[in-house]
């Protein structure tokens, strides 16, 4: 949250629930029904008297749509009732990639599983060998005990825009996986 903080600050941005703590936000082991529970109360206490719900930071993909399910059904959003908030997702997974060719979640981000498998097994390969395995970050994840040389991999927004492109023409996904 500490990114967004200036916009807190600001009150551009809000949290109605008040949960901004990572301890009070982070869902344990991203299990999706645990956060939609946690979800439908927050909305259901905080989204009263026509206040509207306009975006959700999701860190991944199964969370997003568990999110997209409880504002159906607990707000009416969607479908004839207001429109859906904009909702942000992680790891380009085939229901999020549907919910975003549909209209319903903005974006995902995609990291190539493929890419991130190879990297991991040319790095222990390395280790094997006795080898010092190939890092391109040496300063930026710190772990709270000290900075961790990584082999960090560029992550890429998808939105309904590039799905397409990226998803199903670099081959992570198929046309008839994502509904094209």
């Amino acid at each position: 949250m500490g990114v967004l903080q200036p916009w807190f600050d600001a009150g551009v941005l809000v949290v109605p629930s008040g949960q901004t703590t990572f301890e009070a936000a982070a869902t344990p082991a991203w299990d999706a029904k645990t956060a939609a529970d946690r979800f439908t109360g927050s909305l259901a206490a905080a989204y009263t008297g026509g206040r509207h719900l306009d975006g959700v930071l999701s860190p991944y993909d199964g969370i997003s749509v568990a999110v997209l399910d409880a504002v159906r059904t607990t707000l009416g959003y969607g479908g004839d009732g207001p429109a859906l908030p904009v909702v942000t997702g992680q790891d380009a997974e085939v229901a999020s990639a549907r919910a975003i060719l549909d209209g319903e979640q903005y974006s995902t981000v995609y990291k190539d599983t493929r890419q991130l498998a190879e990297v991991a097994v040319q790095m222990t390969r390395d280790l094997l060998a006795d080898r010092d395995p190939e890092v391109n970050d040496t300063t930026s994840y710190d772990n709270g005990a000290g900075v961790v040389p990584a082999y960090l991999l560029t992550p890429q927004l998808v939105t309904a825009d590039n799905l397409l492109a990226v998803l199903v023409d670099g081959g992570y996904h198929t046309a008839e996986e994502v509904g094209a």
